[in-house]
C-alpha cells in the first residue's frame, strides 16, 4: 500500500449543506466552505475524524476495509482492538466476543490485552535504557504522531520508538502463521477491527515502518450488526466461558483503549495522560516550548476518553468505559506476558520502528523562495487589515487563514462581509 495520499475521511457533496461545524471543529483548518458545500485540503487533514463527530447531516464519512475484500485472502485473522469488549453490554464477556467474530468469516481472532500489556513491558525497558529526552510521547495513536509530524516537528525525536500493539501483534502472525499453516504469507490476511479511521491511514501511509503488517481495518461500527447476530447463546459460548475464564485476559492491557490505559501498567516512571485533540495540542505545546522534562511518558490520545471514544464505535463511550473497566477490574493485575520474552524481542529490535518519524514538509508559500517572501509579507499585512473576529462567514475558519488563501490563490479579500462592506478609503 504506503499510498502518502490516502485519506479514510471524505465528504459526501449531496449530504452536505455547508452549516461550517466541520470547519470550525476542524483542528489543523483543513476545511473551507465554498458555494454551500465542505471540501477538506488534503495536505492538511490528519484524519483525526473531528468533522465525523461534528457532522449533523451525515455528510461525513470515513472510508474503512469492506468485509467483501477479504475474499481475496485464503485465511483471514481478526485483531479486534479492546474497544470492541465494552460495545456490548455487560452480560457478554469477551471470550463471546471472539468466538462471534469466528462465526462472521474469520479464520482465527487474536486478542491483542497481550500484546497491549508486552508493549508496556517493552516501553518500561525503552525508559530504563534511554533517559533523554524527557518526556518521550506514545506512538500508540496514529493521529498525534501526524500532527507532531506537521505542526511539532522539534518533537519527532521524541516519539517513543516502539510500535503500537496492532502492528506487533500483526507481525508475530506474520512471522509465524505462513509456516505453521503452509500458506503462503501473501494469502493471509490480517485485519484490525478498529475504533478510528486513523488507524487505516496509518497502514495504508504507515509513518514508522516500511510497510504495516496489517492488511486493512474494518471499523466497530460496520461489523457490529453482524457481531450481534453471531451472539447467539449456545452450548458452545456456555463451554467457552466455563473454560476460558476472564482473568486469563491480560488487565493491564484490557485498559488500554481507555485514556491512562497504556501508561497504567508502568512501575517506575512518572506518566501523564491526556485525551482529545485540543488538549492533546495544548500540552504538545507546552512540551515544544520546553516544558514538562520531569515527566518520563506522556501518553496522547486524541479521541475523548482515549480510544474508547472512536467515533467508529458504536455504544455510548461512557457506558463502554464502564464495561471495559469492570473486565480490567475481573482481569486483575497479574502479569500474563513473561518479561524473558519481552526482553528477548526488545533486544532483537523486533517491537521497534523500522526507521525514524520524520517531520512532514510544511506547504509553501510559493516554490519560489523571493516570491515565498513577499507573499509572508502579504500575509501580514493582509491579517492587519481583516477584522479578525473569525467569524466563519468567508469559508475559512479563521481570518488569517483567509489571509493564507488569499496569497495562495484560492480566496479573494471580499470574501470577508466586514472588508466588502468597508468605505473605500479605510482600506
Amino acid at each position: 500500500m504506503n499510498d502518502k495520499n490516502f485519506h479514510a475521511i471524505h465528504i459526501t457533496k449531496d449530504k452536505c449543506i455547508g452549516c461550517v461545524h466541520c470547519m470550525s471543529a476542524c483542528p489543523t483548518r483543513a476545511i473551507r466552505v465554498g458555494d454551500g458545500k465542505a471540501r477538506i485540503i488534503d495536505q492538511l487533514c490528519i484524519d483525526c475524524a473531528e468533522c465525523l463527530r461534528v457532522c449533523p447531516h451525515e455528510a461525513v464519512h470515513s472510508h474503512t476495509t469492506s468485509f467483501a475484500s477479504l475474499d481475496a485472502f485464503d485465511y483471514k485473522v481478526a485483531i479486534p482492538s479492546t474497544v470492541i469488549y465494552g460495545q456490548f453490554g455487560p452480560t457478554v464477556v469477551p471470550n463471546e466476543i471472539l468466538s462471534a467474530l469466528r462465526r462472521v468469516g474469520f479464520d482465527e481472532v487474536y486478542d491483542l490485552s497481550s500484546i497491549c500489556e508486552l508493549n508496556c513491558a517493552a516501553t518500561e525497558e525503552y525508559l530504563n535504557e534511554h533517559p533523554r529526552p524527557r518526556p518521550y510521547i506514545t506512538a500508540t495513536c496514529p493521529v498525534v504522531v501526524r500532527i507532531i509530524q506537521r505542526r511539532y516537528p522539534s518533537l519527532c525525536g521524541q516519539i517513543l520508538p516502539i510500535e503500537p500493539p496492532r502492528e506487533i501483534a500483526a507481525k508475530i502472525l506474520r512471522t509465524i502463521l505462513p509456516k505453521a499453516l503452509g500458506i503462503p504469507a501473501e494469502k493471509i490476511g490480517i485485519i484490525h477491527i478498529t475504533p478510528c479511521p486513523a488507524k487505516i491511514v496509518s497502514i495504508n501511509s504507515p509513518a514508522t515502518l516500511a510497510k504495516s503488517y496489517l492488511d486493512g481495518a474494518i471499523s466497530i461500527r460496520d461489523i457490529f450488526p453482524q457481531i450481534l447476530k453471531a451472539l447467539r447463546k449456545s452450548d458452545e459460548d456456555a463451554m467457552m466461558r466455563h473454560l476460558f475464564p476472564e482473568t486469563l485476559f491480560s488487565g493491564i492491557g484490557m485498559g488500554w483503549p481507555l485514556s491512562g490505559g497504556e501508561t497504567r501498567g508502568l512501575k517506575s516512571h512518572r506518566a501523564v495522560a491526556v485525551s482529545g485533540i485540543r488538549d492533546t495540542m495544548r500540552v504538545l505545546d507546552e512540551v515544544e516550548g520546553g516544558l514538562l522534562q520531569d515527566i518520563d511518558l506522556l501518553e496522547c490520545t486524541v479521541c475523548p476518553d482515549g480510544c474508547v471514544g472512536g467515533p467508529l464505535g458504536v455504544e455510548n463511550r461512557f457506558l463502554a468505559k464502564s464495561r471495559i473497566l469492570e473486565l480490567v477490574a475481573a482481569a486483575g493485575e497479574h502479569a500474563v506476558v513473561d518479561q524473558k520474552d519481552v526482553s528477548r524481542l526488545y533486544h532483537k529490535n523486533f517491537l521497534s520502528f523500522d526507521h525514524p518519524v520524520t517531520p512532514t514538509e510544511p506547504r509553501p508559500l510559493d516554490h519560489d523562495p523571493a516570491r515565498a517572501i513577499d507573499k509572508a509579507k502579504l500575509r501580514e499585512e493582509l491579517v492587519a487589515e481583516l477584522p479578525l473576529k473569525d467569524c466563519g462567514v468567508c469559508g475559512a475558519p479563521d481570518c488569517r487563514t483567509l489571509a493564507d488563501d488569499i496569497v495562495r490563490g484560492y480566496a479573494r479579500l471580499e470574501d470577508c462581509p466586514f472588508v466588502k462592506t468597508a468605505p473605500k478609503e479605510k482600506r
